[in-house]
């Protein structure tokens, strides 16, 4: 049986909160070749969920040991089928998948859909961290989701920044990818800093569907087209997800100098590979993107 293949090309965004996910595929949506909804999909927690339930199913175990190669096409088939399925609305050959979870999943992804492409929004750490604390702070009486503890600014930093928060999270993946993953893997990541879009989103996008090998869109970023966003309930209301008519750049958050010393510290890596030069601390404008960010594993066109 010949395995399945998907019938359109899907562009998997994601990677750090508060970094601008949200305003990417709002300017996708832009591109007349490109399907994207703007929401976070379900799509990975539907196929971690997937492979937990059969990895234990006593009917699917069997017909493995009956015959492995089938059984195994038949589970490709079926993630590829449910894939083809999740975008049929769309007759656009492009379509745009957002979640985190997507980053910590690439070698999935890349089974999956070996032509894939992936954007990873990165952003200031401190302004990561920042932007979710001045939210935090309009909205104390409620809960994170997560539950991370509400009461003090320091035990929020350490349970955002650890290696299953929020932030470190997807830190940890970055990581991965730039020390560990295949050239293979690499090659097929672009990453998107928060700055470049603030700074030039005209030449970022240009960019970009240049990696991809689409045609130039020209937009005007005072004028774009603002659909219904994401529901911000399932969040708590601690990671907002508006969208725009026309780009702003935000004011930049102040925080405490204890914590901003720890992230540079911890971090550094971070801001060597994606900034040009070290970040100075309680600094007044953010540190700029390296050039040519985007296309730093996949050079030139396609990789």
């Amino acid at each position: 049986m010949e395995p399945l293949t998907l019938t359109q090309r899907i562009l998997y965004v994601t990677g750090l909160p508060r970094a601008g996910s949200t305003l990417l595929c709002q300017l996708l949506g832009q591109h007349p070749q490109i399907y994207s909804p703007g929401h976070s999909s379900p799509l990975s927690q539907v196929f971690n969920t997937l492979r937990a339930q059969l990895s234990d199913d006593p009917f699917f175990l069997s017909q493995l040991d009956v015959d492995f190669d089938l059984t195994y096409t038949r589970l490709l088939n079926a993630y590829r089928g449910f894939i083809n399925g999740w975008f049929a609305e769309t007759d656009r050959p492009v379509v745009v998948d957002k979640n985190r979870g997507w980053l910590r999943m690439i070698e999935t992804v890349a089974l999956l859909d070996p032509q894939f492409r992936m954007l990873v929004c990165v952003r200031d750490l401190r302004q990561v961290y920042g932007s979710i604390e001045a939210q935090h702070q309009k909205t104390l009486l409620l809960d994170f989701p997560d539950h991370m503890p509400p009461h003090a600014a320091y035990e929020r930093a350490d349970a955002l920044f650890g290696k299953e928060g929020v932030i470190g999270g997807p830190l940890k993946s970055i990581e991965y990818l730039l020390q560990d993953a295949p050239p293979a893997l690499r090659e097929r990541v672009g990453f998107v800093a928060f700055e470049a879009l603030m700074s030039d989103p005209v030449e970022t996008m240009r960019l970009l569907y240049h990696w991809l090998d689409l045609p130039p869109a020209p937009f005007d970023p005072q004028h774009l087209t603002v659909r219904p966003h994401e529901s911000d309930s399932y969040y708590r209301w601690k990671y907002r997800h508006a969208t725009h008519a026309s780009i702003r750049p935000p004011a930049p958050h102040a925080i405490a100098p204890r914590i901003e010393q720890e992230i540079l510290k911890n971090f550094g890596w971070f801001f060597e590979q994606f900034y040009a030069g070290p970040p100075q601390p309680a600094a007044d404008t953010p540190p700029k993107p390296k050039p040519g960010l985007l296309s730093q594993f996949g050079r030139g066109k396609g990789g």
